[in-house]
């Protein structure tokens, strides 16, 4: 049978155990860092040279310029009707589902329900 080795890699560990030990021996100096220092000098890393003139200006807009024509929005007008009739709504539902889905509890069929009564009644 194969072993599993269990170890985890302590090179790294090791690595930061030794300089340690010599930093606590004065053999070696631990860096210093100073974040806003790098941060103010990621700054000009984050501008291109090209992006500071007019140059980047007209590239970036030739970048993202539509390849085709788009055409200028169109105001249609949708005229609603507020008689607030519900033969209205009916008659358009009809319209966009004449035959009704199988299933679906129509005027009909609770007015026959009703006809019918409750069972146990």
């Amino acid at each position: 049978m194969s072993e599993i080795n269990t170890e985890l890699d302590n090179s790294q560990t090791f690595d930061a155990a030794q300089i340690t030990e010599s930093a606590e021996a004065g053999e070696q100096k631990l860096p210093t860092v100073d974040v806003s220092a790098d941060y103010e000098a990621s700054k000009e890393f984050s501008v291109s040279d090209i992006d500071r003139t007019s140059a980047g200006a007209e590239a970036a807009a030739a970048a993202t310029a539509p390849k085709f024509e788009i055409p200028a929005p169109q105001e249609i007008p949708m005229p609603a009707d507020a008689s607030g009739n519900p033969a209205d709504f009916l008659s358009m539902a009809k319209e966009i589902n004449p035959a009704g889905v199988p299933g679906n509890v129509t005027d009909d069929l609770v007015q026959k329900a009703i006809e019918l009564g409750t069972p146990g009644s």
